[in-house]
């Protein structure tokens, strides 16, 4: 099965953002952790602390059409239905992989604007997001 422009858009974007968070320090452990009930995108972990990233991207094309950065902001994709459903896998996630509960976590939205005709991104992360 062929995937969507916006799907090969998104995981491009995950992809960059891996490799950003990757380059501050950060250690991905897992991708597209996925549940019925929700998906985390990344999770990654720096000095002993879980991140939780939700990334959100653009294309310089799309991005384009929706007019300037003003008007048009990724993170505001995460809707209330969107945070929920996160809230529930990371939980899950937690349960499934035995994490301590006294190990800090947080959740960051990781935005990505992509321009392909000149092979550039760039990254801009909302941290500790609160559910």
């Amino acid at each position: 099965m062929s995937k969507t422009a916006k799907r090969q858009t998104g995981d491009i974007g995950e992809g960059v953002a891996c490799h950003w968070l990757e380059n501050r320090g950060y250690k991905v452990i897992e991708r597209n952790y996925l549940k019925p009930w929700g998906e985390i995108d990344i999770v990654a972990e720096k000095a002993k602390k879980l991140y939780f990233v939700e990334v959100k991207s653009v294309s310089r094309e799309s991005f384009a059409k929706l007019g300037s950065r003003e008007m048009y902001r990724p993170e505001e994709n995460v809707h209330p239905s969107k945070l929920k459903r996160l809230h529930r896998a990371v939980q899950t996630y937690l349960l499934d992989r035995k994490v301590p509960e006294n190990r800090p976590w947080q959740i960051d939205v990781v935005c990505v604007y992509l321009n392909f005709e000149d092979r550039k991104a760039r990254v801009e992360v909302l941290e500790n997001v609160i559910l």
